[in-house]
């Protein structure tokens, strides 16, 4: 079997790719991350290169513990960085070796792929994260019946329409592998379809 994080340098590497031949109005069109622009994924998704332990620890504190506000903080604060640092560090072997406390291999892979989808689904153009990715980032979100990211998937079954893979019984909900990465992320796609809350 192929170590799951050997994709996150390669998804990381072509999503810096597609963004460093994209126009600056690209960086500043809507995410399927609710509230953030393309710009501001993008700083998110690099802020291990930036932060270092203790000052991750600083910004936690001035969050008030609270993970969420410290993201919309530095997300917002860091997008307004040159482009050309942010495609750097997306490129960066620091990033690309992260794993996120407690989420290991796993962990890192999953913040990989949907941050790019976010992007790219967003933005429609084809997925970055290799196909193979895709399917074991659908497996991990499927194995918690939504629960990660709060959506209720009681009654529906996902099925792909580019790769072999499908989960659970009920009213139908066919879209590509990311498309249904997304969902179970939490997202609505552009086409408005998205998944009940829990």
């Amino acid at each position: 079997m192929t170590d799951p994080h050997s994709w996150v340098a390669p998804t990381y590497e072509r999503l810096a790719d597609l963004l460093a031949a994209a126009t600056v109005a690209t960086w500043d069109a809507p995410s399927l991350c609710e509230k953030w622009l393309v710009r501001q994924v993008i700083a998110h998704v690099t802020m291990p290169v930036r932060l270092t332990p203790e000052q991750f620890g600083a910004e936690m504190a001035a969050a008030g513990g609270d993970f969420t506000v410290l993201s919309d903080t530095v997300a917002t604060r860091d997008a307004a960085l040159p482009l050309v640092d942010l495609l750097g560090q997306l490129r960066s072997p620091e990033l690309h070796a992260w794993q996120p406390p407690g989420g290991g291999a796993a962990g890192a892979l999953s913040h990989a792929v949907i941050h790019s989808l976010d992007v790219t689904i967003a933005l429609g153009r084809p997925a970055v994260a290799p196909r193979e990715a895709v399917t074991t980032v659908l497996d991990h979100l499927a194995a918690t019946n939504g629960a990660l990211f709060g959506v209720d998937v009681t009654g529906v079954r996902l099925e792909a329409s580019d790769i072999a893979w499908s989960t659970g019984q009920g009213q139908l909900v066919r879209a590509d592998g990311g498309s249904l990465v997304a969902l179970l992320s939490g997202r609505t796609l552009p086409d408005g379809r998205t998944l009940p809350r829990r």
